[in-house]
C-alpha cells in the first residue's frame, strides 16, 4: 500500500512566551526542537498508523532567532520511507504579529522516525507515493541520506567491535 505525503502533512502554530526564552527574549533552541519533534511524531504516526519513536535528527539549521511574542508555524511532511522508518522534513517559519510581517524560515531539520508495534519492535509501513518531480527529488535525497547513515552505522559498529576486541586483549583495566 502507498500513501501520499499530503495525507499526513501537518502544520502547528504556537505563540512563543517568556517561559520559552532566555532573559534576552530569544526562544531556546531546545523549545523549538521539542515542538519540531512533536510535529514529526504526529506526521509519522499519521503515515504509519502506529506509534513511532524518534531515531535521529539530521541537518538542524538555525536560520534566524525567534523572539518572545513571535508566532511560529511548524510544518512537517514525509519525504522518504524505508521498511519501518519515516523521514519527516520539518520547517519552522516565524511571523512577527505586532509588526505585521513575516520573518521567514527560522529552522529546518530532517527527523527520522521508526514505526513500532505494540511490543516496541519495528513495524513495516506504507511506502510513499511520489506525485511530482519535486517529491521524487526529495525522496532520492532521503534515500541517499538513509544509505549514508547505514554505511556510517556499520562503520561505527565495526569500530566498536574492534575496540571491544582490543580491550579484551589488554590487561590495563584487569583490576575492575
Amino acid at each position: 500500500m502507498k500513501k501520499q505525503s499530503t495525507e499526513s502533512e501537518l502544520t502547528l502554530g504556537q505563540v512563543m512566551l517568556p517561559t520559552h526564552s532566555n532573559v534576552a527574549g530569544n526562544v531556546f533552541g531546545g523549545e523549538i526542537l521539542k515542538i519540531m519533534d512533536s510535529v514529526a511524531y504526529a506526521v509519522a504516526m499519521k503515515h504509519s498508523e502506529s506509534n513511532v519513536v524518534t531515531a535521529r535528527i539530521d541537518e538542524i539549521m538555525f536560520h534566524k532567532p525567534i523572539f518572545i511574542g513571535s508566532v511560529l508555524k511548524c510544518n512537517g511532511k514525509v519525504v522518504f520511507t524505508g521498511k519501518s522508518s519515516i523521514e519527516v522534513y520539518i520547517t519552522v517559519d516565524v511571523d512577527d504579529i505586532q509588526n505585521r510581517k513575516s520573518c521567514g524560515r527560522a529552522l529546518s531539520a530532517y527527523f527520522t522516525m521508526v514505526a513500532v508495534d505494540e511490543n516496541n519492535k519495528p513495524k513495516t509501513i506504507s511506502q510513499l507515493e511520489l506525485l511530482d518531480e519535486e517529491e521524487k527529488i526529495e525522496f532520492a535525497k532521503g534515500k541517499e541520506r538513509y544509505e549514508k547513515r547505514k554505511l556510517q552505522n556499520k562503520k561505527t559498529a565495526d569500530e566498536r567491535l574492534m575496540l571491544h576486541i582490543g580491550m579484551q586483549e589488554s590487561d590495563e583495566c584487569s583490576g575492575y
